[in-house]
């Protein structure tokens, strides 16, 4: 799946962009090599088969719940035109198992949990996206929240062509 990997700064998040399924939000930096991996949330058909036997390597999930990722998966879509061309917005939702109560972290790093309700992409259509390699977009949080308590609980995401020498910023 394509996915667009980028850092929230100011709350040291490492946000991945899977556009039009989930966004993921993990606290601290990650590498961006390691993000790509998909992680390790399915079984071999065979029982006796361990995690290798895959012909691609997966990343295993985190045991700690400090270090599990707060999923948003896509809740709606639409499209806006306005001057500067047609943009698709895209609106993720957190989701929540009945019986997920997280225990309270100890981390210096704000929990994703307790400040983001939502996540808003912006994406601009691209039709020269398949010409180029890699095909990887880029994503740049415009606005997150920035401690608990605070009216706004949405993070504003843009996913766009990737600039020249351009990388994610920590």
């Amino acid at each position: 799946m394509q996915q667009s990997i980028c850092y929230d700064a100011a709350n040291r998040w490492t946000v991945s962009v899977a556009w039009g399924f989930v966004v993921t939000v993990t606290r601290g930096v990650m590498p961006a090599r390691e993000m790509e991996m998909p992680a390790r949330t399915f079984l071999n058909w065979y029982r006796r088969a361990d995690y290798k036997a895959h012909a691609f390597n997966t990343r295993p999930l985190a045991r700690n719940q400090c270090e599990r990722p707060a999923l948003y998966y896509l809740a709606s879509a639409r499209r806006t035109v306005v001057r500067t061309g047609e943009t698709t917005v895209t609106r993720y939702q957190r989701w929540r198992h009945r019986n997920d109560v997280r225990p309270p972290c100890q981390w210096r790093i704000p929990d994703p949990d307790a400040l983001l309700d939502s996540v808003i992409v912006l994406k601009k259509p691209d039709p020269g996206l398949w010409d180029r390699s890699p095909m990887r977009n880029c994503c740049r949080v415009l606005s997150s929240p920035r401690k608990e308590g605070g009216g706004n609980k949405t993070m504003t995401i843009d996913v766009g062509v990737c600039k020249d020498w351009v990388y994610s910023q920590v």
